[in-house]
């Protein structure tokens, strides 16, 4: 069951650098007209986030989620890592 786990982890961490290299790769490369596709996406989410304000502490919640075909594409390539590995 250990090394199920671990395995789980390692495919997580992957995924999310898949994400990351993704939107990293959507800015980069989005004010290149040939490569303009890459940044085509959409944005889910809280815009304007909620705000909690309890008189001496205020906490804000908000989260945005902005999904683009570079990050679609790191994902997949995330994913035919992990089943390489």
């Amino acid at each position: 069951m250990k090394g199920r786990t671990q395995n789980i982890w390692v495919l997580i961490l992957l995924l999310l650098a898949g994400v990351v290299l993704g939107g990293f790769i959507s800015q980069a490369l989005g004010g290149i007209p040939a490569l303009r596709w890459l940044s085509y996406g959409s944005t889910f989410g809280i815009s304007s986030p909620l705000v909690l304000d309890l008189g001496v502490l205020t906490l804000q919640f908000g989260l945005t989620i902005r999904f683009t075909i570079a990050g679609i594409l790191g994902i997949i390539l995330a994913f035919f890592i992990y089943r390489r590995l």
